[in-house]
């Protein structure tokens, strides 16, 4: 089995139309109306329909909250053409289990509040606007995963 095989047992060509799809989608935000598409605003503004918590009301959720939602849209809708067209009408699974699921969501969101903004808005829109800032963010996204993984590796193995 060679490395490509291992590192992506369901093949490689779906992750490199996903990033391609992304990168020109956000690519296309930016150049025609000026607008980042990352997705912590994408879910921060969609809360300002139904909290009236000041966070969430302020002008820059409020003014940009329908395109917003309509991008959110067409992630949702790009996942369901990817299962119905691509993988047969077969739903993808995961073996973690849900408490972790919900942990790693919590902390995720947690870290885009801190580092205000999230992996696609720095990785993709930050870095292609060549914004330092989001180096140094993308820079901390990756030494945690790299650290989280290799602990879990090795407490996996200890366990097992």
């Amino acid at each position: 089995m060679t490395l490509i095989n291992t590192l992506f047992p369901l093949g490689w060509q779906h992750y490199l139309l996903g990033g391609l799809t992304i990168g020109a989608g956000v690519a296309l935000l930016y150049l025609f109306n000026g607008w980042v598409g990352g997705m912590s605003s994408v879910f921060s503004s969609s809360w300002s329909f139904v909290s009236k918590r000041a966070f969430f009301q302020q002008d820059r959720f409020l003014s940009s909250r329908h395109w917003r939602l309509v991008y959110a849209l067409g992630v949702v809708l790009g996942a369901l053409v990817w299962r119905f067209a691509l993988a047969g009408g077969e739903a993808q699974h995961t073996s973690v289990p849900a408490w972790q699921l919900l942990i790693g969501g919590f902390l995720v969101g947690y870290g885009a509040r801190l580092g205000n903004g999230c992996t696609s808005g720095h990785g993709i829109c930050g870095l292609g606007a060549l914004q330092l800032p989001s180096l140094g963010a993308v820079l901390t996204f990756m030494a945690t995963a790299f650290l989280t993984a290799n602990l879990l590796a090795i407490t996996t193995k200890g366990l097992a």
